[in-house]
């Protein structure tokens, strides 16, 4: 049976549906979860420590952030050993300790793979900055000056400054997109591709169940090298030489479209392998349908429709799954609300005394929508984003562009399991970030043995999830989106689930679309039927 076939299948057969359709996974940023050694970094051994805690919410998957061999210098998005572990997360045995774990405990394990850029510390990028005639020297993408020595073209990376390094041994530029560190991988180059392919074939060999593509649509530019359009005036305060630009040659080639169908080819031999894309940028909806259409390409893409909201909104809400289409050959989407590169989603949509209903409202929410729902480590209990001060900052893109950009360190601070212990026992040594006083008080420990906790109704609310068919991969229908209410109801061929959501601060109406019939499933704020206060939300079983 092929991909399609197989997720556009009647769903009273969820058994015939991938593991992946629907699923909750579980996003571990392993130098920020456990640490198990007391170097005040977490590492492998650690995420193994706490694999029973990820088990008991009740998740179908782990996905494991970079902890490849690396000079650190993105923290890990700078590989420099596809198939090394860097030694300050422990090592191969290591990892093969946490695949058995997990899967004993029926946990899939999703890693990420980075395919646009190296850390300029790999072994590929050492033998191609050498010669401009050796085997590997058109790996990296290169180019000779302008005729008054500036850079070939006019792109601009992500982290600030222009898109071009000067290296003195060629006599050439290269490319980098992000920062000067991670050179740009040339993947026109068919060898470059079969290298990388092996690589994701030495994790599949250990067990792996899955990849997240990070920056995916970096992974091909214009050889042409033709500059960049300027980008139009939208109001929006522009901190980074790459805001003022439209991103259309130095990224999003056609050709990656031929390079996913090989990695999803590679995947598919392994069987139930699911592959899921990062994009980004002005064009992602339209790259995240091309590179999940129909059965030779990506499972799913992992967009930013939520990541970046200043607003949660019943109107963003409909739109992201609009967007969405449940039609044949439509790719299958993947939520998330917060992630190690984005703030904490409580400190941009709430105020600090609304916290807590709002948490409450934002859990129920993202196990209602149709698609697979990722939590980012620290959701399940509320953490909000940790002021970092400039001396303890370690995110190069704040530390360039301080103080207008957000650090991305302050959603990636310890987690707290502990609320006596002084580190959150996140370690016996010094923190390399600090875990935040508030965020200490949210501690695991402490939600666990509370019934009413954000924790628990995680708990619960993933439970459904997975009970309810509907809600884990029926269709989506929003019958309202005004400025306040949501209601979605979630339908199979076993049922309907309604999700009626009040998204603001003040009473809300009941919907006259919802009825007053039905069984509740979960209800939160003192929502019921016929009733939704200030961010009341509630899960209906409907009756036919």
């Amino acid at each position: 049976m092929n991909r399609l076939s197989r997720i556009e299948a009647a769903d009273p057969h969820a058994a015939a549906l991938p593991w992946w359709r629907g699923a909750a996974i579980y996003q571990v940023y392993p130098r920020s979860f456990m640490d198990a050694n007391g170097d005040g970094i977490g590492d492998l051994p650690g995420v193994t420590a706490r694999l029973d805690y990820i088990a008991a919410l009740g998740v179908d998957a782990i996905w494991i952030s970079p902890f490849f061999t690396s000079p650190m210098k993105d923290f890990g998005y700078d590989v420099a050993d596809y198939c090394g572990v860097d030694p300050i997360f422990g090592t191969l045995a290591d990892f093969d300790a946490l695949i058995a774990r997990a899967h004993g405990l029926g946990l899939k394990v999703l890693i990420d793979q980075v395919y646009a850029h190296t850390s300029d510390e790999h072994a590929w990028f050492a033998s191609s900055r050498q010669s401009r005639h050796g085997d590997q020297a058109d790996w990296y993408v290169w180019a000779d000056p302008k005729s008054d020595g500036s850079p070939p073209s006019n792109w601009q990376s992500v982290f600030g400054g222009p898109a071009w390094t000067w290296d003195a041994r060629r006599g050439q530029y290269y490319l980098h997109n992000f920062l000067p560190e991670q050179p740009q991988l040339n993947c026109h180059v068919p060898a470059v591709q079969d290298a990388l392919l092996g690589a994701a074939r030495f994790w599949l060999e250990r067990g792996v169940d899955g990849f997240r593509l990070d920056a995916l649509n970096f992974a091909m530019h214009d050889p042409a090298l033709t500059d960049n359009p300027p980008a139009p005036d939208d109001g929006k305060l522009r901190t980074r030489p790459f805001d003022f630009q439209q991103h259309r040659y130095n990224q999003s080639h056609p050709d990656i479209v031929g390079f996913i169908e090989r990695i999803q080819s590679l995947c598919d031999s392994y069987g139930a392998v699911f592959t899921m894309a990062e994009v980004g940028g002005r064009q992602a909806l339209c790259e995240m349908h091309s590179f999940t259409a129909g059965d030779g390409r990506l499972n799913s893409a992992y967009g930013f429709d939520f990541l970046y909201a200043e607003a949660l909104t019943p109107a963003l809400v409909a739109a992201a799954l609009d967007n969405w289409p449940q039609t044949a050959g439509t790719g299958w989407p993947s939520w998330a609300f917060e992630n190690h590169d984005a703030p904490r989603a409580l400190s941009r949509w709430c105020a600090p005394d609304q916290l807590e209903p709002f948490a409450r409202m934002k859990a129920l929410l993202l196990c209602a929508l149709r698609g697979n729902v990722i939590l980012y480590q620290g959701e399940e209990l509320g953490l909000t984003q940790v002021a970092i001060p400039y001396e303890r900052l370690q995110d190069p893109e704040a530390i360039a562009n301080w103080p207008l950009t957000l650090s991305r360190d302050g959603a990636r601070t310890p987690m707290p399991w502990a609320a006596q212990d002084e580190h959150g026992a996140f370690t016996a040594g010094m923190p390399w970030l600090p875990l935040g006083e508030d965020n200490l008080a949210r501690a695991a420990d402490r939600q666990d043995s509370d019934p009413a906790s954000l924790l628990n109704l995680t708990r619960l609310l993933l439970k459904l999830r997975r009970d309810h068919p509907a809600l884990r991969h029926g269709s989506a229908e929003v019958l309202q989106a005004d400025h306040a209410v949501l209601a979605l109801r979630r339908k199979s061929d076993r049922g309907a689930v309604l999700a009626l959501l009040n998204l603001s601060e003040n009473a809300a109406a009941w919907p006259l679309c919802a009825g007053r019939n039905g069984t509740v499933l979960a209800a939160v704020n003192g929502a019921g039927i016929g009733t939704l206060p200030p961010y009341g939300a509630l899960l209906i079983e409907e009756k036919d």
